[in-house]
């Protein structure tokens, strides 16, 4: 859920000095957006049944005139399809339906999420020197994200999230980059977009590519370090281009949730850097809010972490009772809420600014997490180090937002993007929780969200705050 990302140009070799500079950044996002349906008129809906699909389901949705599309028995969920415009009504007396609600497809993540990546140089890798993980990436050096959770002195400790298995659900997840070829399940990762695969999307971004690399990129002496290096990410793509259905969220949640045995993906962790808000008396719009939180609610329940994006309104959620927002809203997650410096490349160390964008309110915020702050004015222009040698150049705020792996273009499996936004500061947290799922081996998610809350740094007021929740991940606290 990117607030703003930058378009960079190839880097230039200058001089002996990358020359990394992006266009002005977009405007921000506006607080709401209607829900968008197909054509203006949905052809699928989401059936919540009050107890377990019955064994007629689709004799009866056929009856109703319609054809079952999914079904996810657990959770007493189905989704069917119909071009008949009396469906909906006919749907709705089926015995033991509760609701019958259009599937909205909804824009989850922002259109302009980023433009051309920056390169590292994977042909001669660097040593990791002194036993110092991930010291040497090429764009170590601006990872001030991994930093401000203490994530460096976790892996010197031994903790690298080894075992732990996160699901991104998200768009597509570039499998191949450089970052992720060795830390991506692909016989588990699975699409719920029609006509296209887990690992596919459109542009040079990818959201949830660059999501699956701030958790789990791998210390290779290139390109960047994941907060969980060594945990195994499963693609889950449930977006196409920043948009998709309520449906296919929800499917990929129940897919994501479900232990390998039983078919499923078989993840310790759910990471849903996506959100969208809309009003409470959208049509549907609380039906499909309470079918998504059964489908959390099962996560929960089968032992699975969930861990979601509060979202880029700027929303004070603590007095807005006209609105909804999910997943943040949803039963059984861990909401996170965007922290960053305002300055980095100019010397600044504190991380734990509230950026601007967050939505946020003690009723919403579990949690805060850095990801990018925009706060910085004007485009002046910085310079920062790139490993092993040699020095880059890119506007100053720009280094105040996170740089991750992104797509690029053709055949290019080295590309890094800047990206800001709740996007960014869920998957940290997922990161810190694979750490402490590699360290204690599959544990109940209320377990793993009580030692997150009890390692937090207390930012922002003493005890519950708006912006930080119950306060700002910290990674070596949380193995400790």
């Amino acid at each position: 859920m990117t607030l703003r990302s930058l378009l960079v140009v190839p880097a230039v070799l200058v001089a002996g000095c990358n020359v990394d500079v992006p266009v002005s950044p977009s405007d921000r996002l506006s607080p709401t957006g209607p829900a968008l349906s197909l054509d203006g008129v949905s052809s699928s809906f989401v059936l919540d049944f009050s107890g377990q699909l019955p064994a007629s389901l689709a004799v009866d949705v056929a009856a109703a005139g319609g054809v079952v599309t999914s079904r996810m028995d657990g959770i007493g969920l189905a989704v069917a399809s119909s071009a008949d415009p009396g469906f909906r009504a006919r749907a709705a007396k089926i015995a033991g339906v509760r609701s019958a609600s259009p599937d909205l497809v909804l824009q989850w993540t922002s259109p302009k999420q980023a433009g051309e990546a920056v390169e590292a140089d994977a042909s001669s890798p660097v040593t990791t020197q002194a036993n110092v993980i991930g010291s040497v990436e090429t764009f170590r050096a601006i990872q001030w994200n991994v930093d401000a959770i203490s994530a460096p002195s976790a892996w010197t400790a031994g903790y690298q999230g080894a075992g732990a298995r996160v699901a991104v659900i998200d768009g597509g997840v570039y499998a191949a980059h450089y970052d992720l070829r060795n830390r991506v399940d692909a016989a588990r990762s699975k699409s719920f977009v029609p006509g296209f695969a887990y690992n596919q999307d459109v542009g040079t971004f990818w959201h949830g590519t660059h999501v699956a690399g701030i958790i789990a990129a791998e210390a290779q002496g290139v390109g960047t370090v994941g907060v969980a290096p060594q945990a195994t990410i499963i693609g889950v793509k449930a977006l196409h281009n920043g948009s998709g259905s309520f449906s296919a969220v929800i499917n990929a949640v129940y897919y994501a949730a479900t232990p390998i045995a039983e078919g499923g993906a078989g993840a310790n962790i759910i990471n849903m850097s996506l959100g969208a808000v809309f009003a409470s008396n959208e049509d549907g719009g609380v039906q499909l809010k309470n079918a998504l939180s059964k489908a959390t609610t099962y996560a929960y329940q089968r032992g699975v972490t969930v861990i979601v994006a509060v979202g880029n309104n700027a929303i004070d959620f603590d007095h807005t009772a006209n609105l909804i927002t999910v997943p943040a809203q949803s039963a059984h997650v861990i909401a996170v809420a965007a922290t960053g410096p305002v300055g980095f490349g100019l010397g600044a160390t504190n991380f734990d600014t509230p950026s601007s964008y967050t939505n946020f309110g003690q009723s919403l915020v579990t949690l805060s997490g850095p990801g990018g702050n925009d706060q910085l004015p004007g485009t002046a222009i910085c310079t920062y180090k790139r490993f092993p040698s040699g020095t880059a150049q890119q506007y100053c705020f720009a280094l105040d937002f996170v740089i991750a792996p992104c797509r690029s273009s053709g055949a290019s499996i080295t590309g890094y993007c800047w990206a800001e936004g709740t996007s960014m500061a869920s998957p940290a947290v997922a990161g810190v929780a694979a750490l402490i799922v590699g360290k204690n081996g599959p544990i109940p998610p209320a377990q793993v969200e009580a030692i997150l809350r009890q390692s937090a740094d207390d930012a922002g007021k003493p005890g519950n705050d708006d912006y930080h929740g119950r306060g700002r991940v910290n990674a070596l606290r949380a193995v400790q």
